[in-house]
């Protein structure tokens, strides 16, 4: 790993660019552009070879085992615990569940709390911008249990309608559960807000911190949320691993998500007892490979700095909005007052998957598509969009040939 950007007072994306082996390749005879990050990050060499050293120096299953592999390896996947509970300035490492990231981390809180503390009547605030991991699990919970979804409208711009929010409250409310940033609009919601508002009633509340925690620094302690997710593939970690964070007062009273082992005390034919938190929620073997990975990409992000992310991509999305609307035929979807590094934009009698295709041949890879958020397409008025979405990687430059290739595209259709 380049750890110059570690010392360095300046932000030189040149150099942290050289961590990211992916992002010197070409496509199609031409130098990758990569503004996909809303899907998923690239990976910094430093996560690649946490990763690889784990099945090359410890592959050994953990928690188990006496021998040597075993007892290394699951030193090393608890010590991955320990630096997301720092990172995300948990109480306990017992407040940190691995899971396979957000989407199931918000199936088990749906799956766990929501089976055994929602009943029929009972009301379930989420809002307009969800992405469908956050709006299907508790469809299933409402239609199992008869519950009634109460929906947070959103402006013209993106934002949440925060007046809209308070009203929903009533007697029957007695969960929310509301994305930090959306993958679609890039909308920076008032999180703690919407905690305090939600604690106001009594009411405990899950924040979608998929697409957060890539941007901004999060503090869960100072937030206050009951439960927060995170995706290790979205933080520049491996896919197929993230975490659920819950205070320990609510997950004491959870039921296991699923059984097997691992997440067991003692077992007999009679009668079962379950384990401590974490290991209550782990069931099987984990991701020990992500875990570990996952930990990598947080010291990798830690010595970049927020500050700088912040600033750089900010800085690039600034630009790309003023790029984008030089260009008459663009319409920009989401421009809410706080914002992450995500454009997203429609051009004029041009489907989104054929924009999309296009500048797939000239390198640059954009999503194009509803982003899992029919409901916010839905709001606009669209089928689908276009959506470059930024790392603090990028650079000005690439943007540049963002914007010349949808001059191409523009010329093409006209």
């Amino acid at each position: 790993m380049n750890t110059d950007i570690a010392i360095e007072k300046t932000f030189d994306v040149d150099k942290i660019r050289l961590d990211f082996p992916i992002l010197g390749r070409e496509v199609y005879g031409k130098p990758l552009v990569y503004l996909d990050n809303a899907a998923t990050t690239q990976k910094p060499q430093s996560v690649i070879d946490a990763t690889s050293r784990y099945y090359s120096e410890l592959n050994a299953n953990i928690h188990r085992g006496v021998h040597y592999l075993s007892q290394k390896a699951t030193d090393e996947y608890e010590g991955a615990r320990k630096r997301i509970q720092v990172f995300l300035n948990a109480a306990s490492e017992r407040e940190i569940i691995f899971t396979r990231g957000c989407t199931e981390s918000v199936n088990l809180v749906a799956a766990t709390y929501g089976r055994k503390f929602l009943k029929e009547g009972d009301e379930i605030i989420i809002s307009e911008m969800e992405h469908h991991s956050n709006i299907v699990p508790w469809q299933m919970l409402a239609e199992e249990k008869a519950l009634k979804i109460r929906i947070v409208p959103i402006d013209d711009r993106g934002d949440l309608i925060l007046e809209e929010y308070e009203k929903l409250f009533n007697e029957r409310t007695k969960f929310v559960a509301i994305v930090h940033v959306s993958n679609s609009l890039g909308t920076v919601n008032p999180v703690k807000k919407l905690v305090d508002i939600a604690h106001s009633h009594g009411v405990p509340i899950l924040i979608d911190g998929a697409q957060a925690t890539p941007h901004v620094k999060v503090d869960v302690r100072e937030l206050d949320a009951d439960f927060y997710t995170l995706s290790g593939h979205k933080v520049f970690g491996p896919t197929g691993v993230g975490v659920l964070y819950g205070k320990e007062k609510f997950l004491k009273e959870m039921p296991p998500y699923q059984g097997g082992g691992d997440m067991i005390k003692y077992v007999s034919f009679e009668k079962t007892m379950y384990n401590d938190l974490p290991f209550k929620f782990e069931a099987g073997t984990p991701n020990i490979a992500g875990g570990i990975g996952m930990a990598a990409a947080l010291d990798y992000v830690d010595l970049v700095g927020y500050d700088a992310i912040y600033q750089h991509e900010h800085e690039l999305l600034s630009y790309c909005t003023e790029r984008l609307l030089e260009l008459p035929e663009v319409t920009l979807i989401g421009t809410a007052r706080e914002k992450a590094s995500v454009a997203a934009f429609v051009l004029k009698d041009i489907h989104p998957h054929d924009v999309g295709t296009f500048l797939d041949r000239e390198g640059v890879a954009i999503r194009a598509g509803h982003h899992c958020t029919q409901p916010v397409m839905k709001r606009f008025g669209i089928p689908a969009s276009n959506r470059a979405s930024f790392a603090f990687y990028n650079t000005k430059s690439e943007i540049d040939v963002l914007v010349e290739s949808v001059k191409k595209v523009i010329t093409m259709f006209a």
